[in-house]
């Protein structure tokens, strides 16, 4: 076991040398992407369930809930319910939106990288010039990955949210 997780490690970091140090921005952009939709999965299913019950609870020991006042007060605890539920997505999206830019970036500084070499050796290094191509697709190709893997759970972590919210709504009968 212990050699198969060092013959990871030496993947990765072999994965991470040959495509530069934008590849190691856009890894932590992914991790804080992951941190922060994974707190909002944990918040979705474990804490908010328990905030949603302690407002349809408030709501079933009003007395009022046909009066205008009464409707105003619903849509106040749905909407922070909603706000709560929400926080940080905003998040989210824009690191969901920033991971292909990265990779764009790792582009530029590879092919930099490239012209550099072709500067100072010419175009007969093939060796020299691959590894600035490297540098120039690997991180792109990282970021778009990452970017994919946060839009697919972002929309459905949104989707979640919005059921949440409509099941909390149907919970607070008004007439």
């Amino acid at each position: 076991m212990m050699l198969f997780l060092m013959d990871v490690w030496d993947s990765v970091r072999g994965f991470m040398a040959a495509g530069g140090d934008v590849l190691w921005l856009v890894a932590g952009v992914l991790f804080l992407m992951w941190v922060l939709m994974l707190e909002r999965y944990w918040y979705l299913n474990w804490v908010s369930p328990a905030k949603h019950k302690a407002v349809i609870e408030a709501w079933e020991k009003r007395e009022d809930s046909t009066s205008w006042y009464a409707h105003r007060i619903r849509e106040a605890w749905v909407s922070q319910a909603k706000q709560e539920l929400h926080a940080g997505m905003l998040i989210i999206k824009t690191l969901v939106a920033v991971c292909p830019m990265i990779g764009l970036l790792g582009t530029v500084t590879g092919m930099i990288t490239v012209f550099d070499v072709m500067a100072v050796h010419g175009t007969g290094n093939a060796r020299m010039m691959a590894a600035g191509i490297s540098m120039a697709t690997m991180p792109t190709m990282a970021g778009m990955v990452a970017a994919l893997s946060g839009v697919f759970f972002s929309t459905r972590l949104d989707a979640k949210m919005k059921i949440s919210i409509e099941k909390l709504k149907d919970s607070l009968p008004h007439h």
